[in-house]
Protein backbone atom coordinates (compact mmCIF):
# COMPACT_ATOMS: atom_id res chain seq x y z
CA UNK A 1 0.00 0.00 0.00
CA UNK A 2 0.62 3.67 -1.02
CA UNK A 3 2.82 5.10 1.98
CA UNK A 4 3.98 9.31 2.17
CA UNK A 5 7.45 9.61 2.90
CA UNK A 6 10.58 11.89 2.05
CA UNK A 7 11.52 12.30 -0.47
CA UNK A 8 7.49 12.06 -1.67
CA UNK A 9 6.79 10.31 -4.57
CA UNK A 10 3.14 10.95 -6.60
CA UNK A 11 0.93 7.57 -6.49
CA UNK A 12 -1.27 7.26 -9.80
CA UNK A 13 -2.21 3.73 -9.15
CA UNK A 14 -6.06 3.63 -7.88
CA UNK A 15 -5.27 0.14 -6.33
CA UNK A 16 -2.62 1.96 -4.41
CA UNK A 17 -4.53 4.63 -3.01
CA UNK A 18 -5.46 3.74 1.05
CA UNK A 19 -9.16 3.08 2.26
CA UNK A 20 -10.37 6.16 3.53
CA UNK A 21 -13.72 6.94 5.16
CA UNK A 22 -15.07 10.83 4.50
CA UNK A 23 -16.88 12.77 7.27
CA UNK A 24 -20.50 13.16 7.22
CA UNK A 25 -21.40 16.49 6.08
CA UNK A 26 -24.66 15.95 8.08
CA UNK A 27 -22.98 15.84 11.50
CA UNK A 28 -22.32 18.93 13.51
CA UNK A 29 -18.78 19.96 14.24
CA UNK A 30 -20.09 18.33 18.09
CA UNK A 31 -21.22 15.46 16.61
CA UNK A 32 -24.81 15.55 16.47
CA UNK A 33 -26.69 14.76 13.75
CA UNK A 34 -27.92 17.46 11.03
CA UNK A 35 -31.77 17.44 9.74
CA UNK A 36 -33.07 20.78 8.78
CA UNK A 37 -31.19 23.90 7.37
CA UNK A 38 -31.68 25.52 10.63
CA UNK A 39 -29.79 22.67 12.03
CA UNK A 40 -27.21 23.31 8.85
CA UNK A 41 -26.72 26.66 9.42
CA UNK A 42 -26.24 26.99 13.10
CA UNK A 43 -23.50 24.45 12.54
CA UNK A 44 -21.73 26.67 9.81
CA UNK A 45 -19.88 28.95 11.56
CA UNK A 46 -17.76 26.61 13.90
CA UNK A 47 -17.31 24.09 10.24
CA UNK A 48 -15.58 27.33 8.67
CA UNK A 49 -13.70 28.11 12.03
CA UNK A 50 -12.25 24.16 11.30
CA UNK A 51 -11.20 25.29 8.60
CA UNK A 52 -9.36 28.12 9.21
CA UNK A 53 -7.48 27.04 11.99
CA UNK A 54 -6.25 23.83 10.35
CA UNK A 55 -6.17 24.48 6.71
CA UNK A 56 -6.59 28.10 5.65
CA UNK A 57 -5.78 30.51 7.98
CA UNK A 58 -7.94 33.08 10.32
CA UNK A 59 -10.17 35.86 8.17
CA UNK A 60 -7.78 39.18 7.96
CA UNK A 61 -10.11 42.45 9.59
CA UNK A 62 -10.75 45.11 6.78
CA UNK A 63 -8.43 47.85 6.51
CA UNK A 64 -9.29 51.69 8.35
CA UNK A 65 -10.04 52.89 4.90
CA UNK A 66 -10.41 51.99 1.34
CA UNK A 67 -9.97 53.92 -2.08
CA UNK A 68 -10.43 53.22 -5.27
CA UNK A 69 -9.51 55.26 -8.26
CA UNK A 70 -10.01 55.13 -12.18
CA UNK A 71 -6.86 54.82 -14.00
CA UNK A 72 -7.58 54.47 -17.30
CA UNK A 73 -11.02 53.32 -19.40
CA UNK A 74 -11.13 52.78 -22.69
CA UNK A 75 -14.84 52.66 -24.33
CA UNK A 76 -14.11 50.48 -27.41
CA UNK A 77 -11.88 47.97 -26.13
CA UNK A 78 -12.41 43.87 -27.49
CA UNK A 79 -13.62 45.06 -31.14
CA UNK A 80 -15.63 47.28 -29.53
CA UNK A 81 -18.03 44.87 -27.49
CA UNK A 82 -16.93 46.42 -23.79
CA UNK A 83 -15.64 48.89 -21.53
CA UNK A 84 -12.42 48.60 -19.97
CA UNK A 85 -11.80 49.99 -16.74
CA UNK A 86 -8.50 50.09 -14.88
CA UNK A 87 -9.69 50.67 -11.12
CA UNK A 88 -6.58 50.92 -8.55
CA UNK A 89 -7.85 49.77 -5.02
CA UNK A 90 -5.94 51.21 -2.08
CA UNK A 91 -6.03 49.78 1.39
CA UNK A 92 -4.82 52.31 4.29
CA UNK A 93 -4.44 52.20 7.96
CA UNK A 94 -4.34 54.81 10.35
CA UNK A 95 -0.43 54.29 11.24
CA UNK A 96 0.31 55.33 7.40
CA UNK A 97 1.13 51.95 6.32
CA UNK A 98 -0.81 51.56 2.90
CA UNK A 99 -1.18 48.65 0.19
CA UNK A 100 -2.46 48.45 -3.46
CA UNK A 101 -4.22 46.50 -6.26
CA UNK A 102 -5.17 47.01 -10.01
CA UNK A 103 -8.78 45.88 -11.12
CA UNK A 104 -9.07 45.20 -14.86
CA UNK A 105 -12.69 45.38 -16.03
CA UNK A 106 -14.34 44.77 -18.44
CA UNK A 107 -18.07 45.68 -18.83
CA UNK A 108 -20.30 44.61 -21.91
CA UNK A 109 -21.68 47.84 -24.33
CA UNK A 110 -23.56 45.89 -26.53
CA UNK A 111 -26.68 47.23 -27.29
CA UNK A 112 -29.18 44.53 -26.18
CA UNK A 113 -27.45 43.97 -23.38
CA UNK A 114 -29.54 44.46 -20.28
CA UNK A 115 -27.81 46.89 -16.88
CA UNK A 116 -26.27 46.55 -14.55
CA UNK A 117 -24.74 43.32 -15.48
CA UNK A 118 -23.57 39.91 -13.69
CA UNK A 119 -19.70 39.47 -13.25
CA UNK A 120 -17.08 36.47 -13.21
CA UNK A 121 -14.24 37.57 -10.35
CA UNK A 122 -11.28 36.14 -10.25
CA UNK A 123 -7.34 36.10 -9.81
CA UNK A 124 -4.94 35.78 -12.23
CA UNK A 125 -1.27 34.54 -12.81
CA UNK A 126 1.16 36.88 -13.57
CA UNK A 127 -0.66 40.20 -13.96
CA UNK A 128 -3.87 41.71 -15.80
CA UNK A 129 -1.98 41.67 -18.98
CA UNK A 130 -1.60 38.07 -20.13
CA UNK A 131 -5.25 38.09 -20.25
CA UNK A 132 -6.00 40.31 -23.32
CA UNK A 133 -2.97 42.12 -25.87
CA UNK A 134 -4.34 45.05 -25.70
CA UNK A 135 -1.61 47.74 -25.41
CA UNK A 136 -3.67 49.72 -22.51
CA UNK A 137 -3.77 47.18 -19.71
CA UNK A 138 -1.14 47.96 -17.12
CA UNK A 139 1.68 45.34 -16.64
CA UNK A 140 0.74 44.53 -12.52
CA UNK A 141 1.79 41.71 -10.60
CA UNK A 142 5.50 42.49 -10.63
CA UNK A 143 5.97 42.39 -7.01
CA UNK A 144 5.60 38.53 -7.63
CA UNK A 145 8.59 39.05 -9.89
CA UNK A 146 11.83 38.48 -8.11
CA UNK A 147 10.09 35.52 -6.83
CA UNK A 148 9.35 32.86 -9.82
CA UNK A 149 9.03 33.52 -13.00
CA UNK A 150 7.32 36.15 -14.22
CA UNK A 151 5.60 36.84 -18.11
CA UNK A 152 5.20 40.40 -18.89
CA UNK A 153 3.86 39.73 -22.36
CA UNK A 154 0.63 41.24 -23.02
CA UNK A 155 -1.73 38.60 -23.78
CA UNK A 156 0.02 35.65 -22.68
CA UNK A 157 -3.06 33.33 -21.34
CA UNK A 158 -5.38 35.06 -23.80
CA UNK A 159 -6.44 31.26 -24.78
CA UNK A 160 -7.87 31.46 -20.44
CA UNK A 161 -10.13 34.39 -21.28
CA UNK A 162 -12.63 34.26 -24.06
CA UNK A 163 -13.26 37.72 -23.80
CA UNK A 164 -15.38 38.49 -27.15
CA UNK A 165 -17.71 35.59 -25.36
CA UNK A 166 -18.05 36.65 -22.06
CA UNK A 167 -19.34 40.62 -23.57
CA UNK A 168 -21.88 38.49 -25.84
CA UNK A 169 -23.16 36.30 -23.20
CA UNK A 170 -23.29 39.58 -21.11
CA UNK A 171 -21.22 39.06 -18.51
CA UNK A 172 -18.54 41.46 -16.73
CA UNK A 173 -15.37 39.71 -15.84
CA UNK A 174 -12.80 41.51 -13.09
CA UNK A 175 -9.36 39.70 -12.12
CA UNK A 176 -6.53 40.84 -10.43
CA UNK A 177 -2.86 39.75 -10.14
CA UNK A 178 -2.56 37.10 -7.25
CA UNK A 179 0.73 38.66 -7.06
CA UNK A 180 -1.38 42.00 -5.61
CA UNK A 181 -2.40 40.53 -2.45
CA UNK A 182 0.47 37.81 -1.62
CA UNK A 183 3.70 37.26 -4.09
CA UNK A 184 3.11 33.28 -4.85
CA UNK A 185 6.60 32.41 -2.81
CA UNK A 186 7.69 31.56 0.40
CA UNK A 187 9.12 34.92 1.14
CA UNK A 188 6.03 36.53 -0.29
CA UNK A 189 4.88 37.07 3.38
CA UNK A 190 6.10 41.07 3.76
CA UNK A 191 5.30 42.02 0.09
CA UNK A 192 1.72 41.27 1.19
CA UNK A 193 -1.34 42.75 2.14
CA UNK A 194 -0.54 41.12 6.03
CA UNK A 195 1.95 44.01 6.90
CA UNK A 196 -0.75 45.66 7.07
CA UNK A 197 -2.47 44.09 9.94
CA UNK A 198 0.67 42.74 11.24
CA UNK A 199 3.84 43.49 12.99
CA UNK A 200 6.87 43.18 12.12
CA UNK A 201 7.65 40.53 14.90
CA UNK A 202 4.59 38.60 13.57
CA UNK A 203 6.91 37.63 10.73
CA UNK A 204 9.19 35.82 11.81
CA UNK A 205 9.64 33.08 10.83
CA UNK A 206 5.69 33.22 9.66
CA UNK A 207 2.28 33.80 10.94
CA UNK A 208 1.48 29.86 11.94
CA UNK A 209 -2.25 31.10 11.61
CA UNK A 210 -2.40 32.95 8.06
CA UNK A 211 -1.90 31.44 4.88
CA UNK A 212 -1.32 32.51 0.94
CA UNK A 213 -5.11 31.16 -0.02
CA UNK A 214 -6.62 33.02 2.87
CA UNK A 215 -4.92 36.01 1.68
CA UNK A 216 -6.01 35.65 -1.98
CA UNK A 217 -9.44 34.92 -0.90
CA UNK A 218 -9.51 37.84 1.18
CA UNK A 219 -8.55 39.37 -2.07
CA UNK A 220 -11.42 38.42 -4.09
CA UNK A 221 -13.78 39.58 -1.42
CA UNK A 222 -11.94 43.49 -1.76
CA UNK A 223 -12.37 43.16 -5.52
CA UNK A 224 -16.28 42.40 -5.06
CA UNK A 225 -16.74 45.28 -2.51
CA UNK A 226 -15.02 47.88 -5.35
CA UNK A 227 -17.56 45.49 -7.63
CA UNK A 228 -20.73 47.14 -5.25
CA UNK A 229 -19.72 50.67 -6.29
CA UNK A 230 -19.67 50.18 -9.96
CA UNK A 231 -23.24 51.60 -11.50
CA UNK A 232 -22.83 49.17 -14.47
CA UNK A 233 -22.82 45.94 -12.48
CA UNK A 234 -24.91 44.07 -10.28
CA UNK A 235 -22.83 42.64 -7.69
CA UNK A 236 -25.80 40.86 -6.21
CA UNK A 237 -24.78 38.60 -9.32
CA UNK A 238 -21.58 37.78 -8.70
CA UNK A 239 -19.77 34.37 -9.27
CA UNK A 240 -15.77 33.92 -8.11
CA UNK A 241 -13.60 31.13 -10.68
CA UNK A 242 -9.96 29.99 -9.99
CA UNK A 243 -7.57 27.77 -11.62
CA UNK A 244 -4.77 25.07 -9.90
CA UNK A 245 -3.89 27.00 -6.70
CA UNK A 246 -6.14 29.87 -7.76
CA UNK A 247 -9.09 27.17 -7.92
CA UNK A 248 -8.78 26.55 -4.20
CA UNK A 249 -8.85 29.70 -3.68
CA UNK A 250 -11.75 30.36 -5.39
CA UNK A 251 -12.97 27.64 -3.56
CA UNK A 252 -12.33 29.08 0.44
CA UNK A 253 -13.65 32.40 -1.08
CA UNK A 254 -17.20 31.48 -1.71
CA UNK A 255 -17.11 29.39 1.38
CA UNK A 256 -16.32 32.39 3.95
CA UNK A 257 -17.91 34.94 1.47
CA UNK A 258 -21.81 34.45 0.91
CA UNK A 259 -22.29 37.70 -1.39
CA UNK A 260 -20.50 35.15 -4.61
CA UNK A 261 -23.65 33.24 -6.14
CA UNK A 262 -21.42 30.77 -7.56
CA UNK A 263 -18.27 29.29 -7.05
CA UNK A 264 -16.49 28.12 -10.32
CA UNK A 265 -13.43 25.62 -9.44
CA UNK A 266 -11.30 24.66 -11.85
CA UNK A 267 -8.50 21.62 -11.78
CA UNK A 268 -7.50 22.52 -7.89
CA UNK A 269 -6.51 19.06 -6.92
CA UNK A 270 -5.87 18.63 -3.11
CA UNK A 271 -6.59 21.65 -1.08
CA UNK A 272 -9.18 22.17 -3.69
CA UNK A 273 -12.10 19.96 -4.79
CA UNK A 274 -9.97 16.91 -4.00
CA UNK A 275 -10.90 14.69 -0.74
CA UNK A 276 -7.54 15.08 1.46
CA UNK A 277 -7.87 11.79 2.29
CA UNK A 278 -7.31 10.19 -0.74
CA UNK A 279 -3.61 9.68 -1.85
CA UNK A 280 -3.67 10.50 -5.36
CA UNK A 281 -1.36 12.74 -7.15
CA UNK A 282 -1.16 15.77 -5.50
CA UNK A 283 -1.44 15.42 -1.60
CA UNK A 284 -1.24 17.89 1.24
CA UNK A 285 1.84 16.25 2.77
CA UNK A 286 3.85 17.07 -0.74
CA UNK A 287 2.57 20.61 -0.42
CA UNK A 288 3.37 21.31 3.01
CA UNK A 289 6.89 19.45 2.57
CA UNK A 290 8.64 19.17 -0.14
CA UNK A 291 9.87 22.90 0.11
CA UNK A 292 12.95 22.15 -1.93
CA UNK A 293 10.74 21.88 -5.41
CA UNK A 294 8.79 25.24 -4.25
CA UNK A 295 5.01 23.90 -3.51
CA UNK A 296 3.39 25.62 -1.34
CA UNK A 297 3.76 25.13 2.22
CA UNK A 298 3.02 28.80 2.47
CA UNK A 299 -0.42 27.95 0.83
CA UNK A 300 -1.67 26.88 4.10
CA UNK A 301 -1.73 27.22 7.78
CA UNK A 302 1.54 26.11 9.61
CA UNK A 303 -1.38 23.42 11.59
CA UNK A 304 -1.31 21.47 8.18
CA UNK A 305 2.58 21.77 8.17
CA UNK A 306 2.50 19.26 10.84
CA UNK A 307 -0.90 17.61 10.25
CA UNK A 308 -0.12 16.32 6.48
CA UNK A 309 1.50 13.40 7.21
CA UNK A 310 -1.98 11.82 8.45
CA UNK A 311 -4.86 13.41 6.83
CA UNK A 312 -7.17 11.11 7.55
CA UNK A 313 -6.97 11.88 11.32
CA UNK A 314 -8.50 15.31 10.21
CA UNK A 315 -12.08 15.99 11.20
CA UNK A 316 -12.67 17.55 8.16
CA UNK A 317 -12.35 17.22 4.19
CA UNK A 318 -13.06 19.06 0.89
CA UNK A 319 -16.78 17.96 0.41
CA UNK A 320 -17.61 19.83 3.34
CA UNK A 321 -16.28 22.81 2.20
CA UNK A 322 -18.13 22.32 -0.70
CA UNK A 323 -21.07 21.69 1.56
CA UNK A 324 -20.71 25.25 2.84
CA UNK A 325 -21.54 26.90 -0.22
CA UNK A 326 -25.17 25.79 -0.12
CA UNK A 327 -27.66 26.62 -1.03
CA UNK A 328 -25.57 28.43 -3.72
CA UNK A 329 -24.46 26.98 -6.74
CA UNK A 330 -20.98 25.07 -7.31
CA UNK A 331 -19.12 24.25 -10.54
CA UNK A 332 -16.26 21.86 -10.23
CA UNK A 333 -13.97 21.48 -13.51
CA UNK A 334 -11.57 18.93 -14.27
CA UNK A 335 -9.25 18.01 -17.08
CA UNK A 336 -8.54 14.00 -17.88
CA UNK A 337 -4.59 14.18 -18.64
CA UNK A 338 -4.39 16.65 -15.39
CA UNK A 339 -4.06 13.13 -12.93
CA UNK A 340 -2.01 15.31 -10.61
CA UNK A 341 -5.07 17.18 -9.87
CA UNK A 342 -7.19 13.86 -9.52
CA UNK A 343 -10.04 14.56 -11.15
CA UNK A 344 -11.94 11.16 -9.71
CA UNK A 345 -11.18 12.86 -6.20
CA UNK A 346 -12.44 16.35 -7.54
CA UNK A 347 -15.72 14.18 -8.77
CA UNK A 348 -15.90 12.16 -5.16
CA UNK A 349 -15.96 15.63 -3.11
CA UNK A 350 -18.98 17.06 -5.59
CA UNK A 351 -20.57 13.98 -5.31
CA UNK A 352 -20.14 13.71 -1.46
CA UNK A 353 -21.19 16.50 -0.62
CA UNK A 354 -25.04 16.66 -1.61
CA UNK A 355 -26.72 15.78 1.31
CA UNK A 356 -26.62 19.38 2.39
CA UNK A 357 -27.30 21.05 -0.82
CA UNK A 358 -30.58 18.67 -0.64
CA UNK A 359 -31.67 19.89 2.43
CA UNK A 360 -32.00 23.12 0.76
CA UNK A 361 -33.96 21.53 -2.41
CA UNK A 362 -31.32 22.01 -4.72
CA UNK A 363 -30.81 19.43 -7.67
CA UNK A 364 -27.76 17.20 -6.71
CA UNK A 365 -25.49 14.95 -8.56
CA UNK A 366 -26.87 10.95 -7.77
CA UNK A 367 -24.08 9.14 -9.54
CA UNK A 368 -21.07 7.73 -7.95
CA UNK A 369 -19.13 7.44 -11.12
CA UNK A 370 -17.99 10.28 -13.15
CA UNK A 371 -19.54 11.39 -16.23
CA UNK A 372 -17.74 11.02 -19.51
CA UNK A 373 -15.43 13.27 -20.69
CA UNK A 374 -16.62 16.60 -22.51
CA UNK A 375 -20.25 15.65 -20.78
CA UNK A 376 -21.17 18.36 -18.77
CA UNK A 377 -23.79 17.33 -15.77
CA UNK A 378 -25.63 19.39 -13.11
CA UNK A 379 -27.28 22.20 -12.32
CA UNK A 380 -26.93 23.87 -8.87
CA UNK A 381 -23.82 21.68 -8.45
CA UNK A 382 -22.07 20.92 -11.62
CA UNK A 383 -19.42 18.95 -13.09
CA UNK A 384 -17.19 18.62 -16.32
CA UNK A 385 -14.52 16.64 -17.43
CA UNK A 386 -12.40 18.16 -19.96
CA UNK A 387 -10.58 16.63 -22.49
CA UNK A 388 -6.49 17.79 -21.92
CA UNK A 389 -4.15 18.95 -19.97
CA UNK A 390 -4.02 21.35 -16.64
CA UNK A 391 -5.34 24.28 -18.13
CA UNK A 392 -8.31 27.03 -18.15
CA UNK A 393 -9.98 27.47 -21.87
CA UNK A 394 -12.88 28.25 -23.72
CA UNK A 395 -14.80 25.00 -23.22
CA UNK A 396 -14.63 25.18 -19.41
CA UNK A 397 -15.74 28.92 -19.87
CA UNK A 398 -18.74 28.05 -21.62
CA UNK A 399 -19.85 25.61 -19.08
CA UNK A 400 -19.02 28.04 -16.29
CA UNK A 401 -21.29 30.78 -18.09
CA UNK A 402 -23.83 27.72 -18.75
CA UNK A 403 -24.08 27.16 -14.58
CA UNK A 404 -24.14 31.09 -13.83
CA UNK A 405 -27.47 31.82 -16.09
CA UNK A 406 -29.09 28.35 -14.71
CA UNK A 407 -28.14 30.20 -10.84
CA UNK A 408 -28.98 33.45 -11.78
CA UNK A 409 -32.79 32.11 -12.89
CA UNK A 410 -32.68 30.13 -9.58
Amino acid sequence: MYVQQIPWVANYDENEVPPFVLPDPLKAVDGTPITSTAEWEANRAALLEQFRKIMYGRRLPLPDKVTYKVLHEKKNAVDGTAVMRQIELEFSMNNGRSHKAVMLLFIPSGANGEKPVPVFTGLTFHGNHVISDDPDIIVTGVTGEEFRSFDRTPGAQTRRFPLKEFMERNFALAICSYHDFFPDACAGWKKSILPLFLSDDEFDPRPEDMSAISVWAWGLSRMLDCLETVPEIDASKAAVFGHSRLGKTALWAGAEDTRFKLVCVNDSGCGGAAPNRRLYGETLFCMCRQKEDGFGHYWFTHTMYKDCEAPEKLPIDQHQLIALIAPRAVAVHSATEDQWADPRGEYMSLYNAPPVYALYGKEVLTSAEPPAPEVPVGTDMSYYLREGKHDMVVSDWRCYMDAFDHALKG
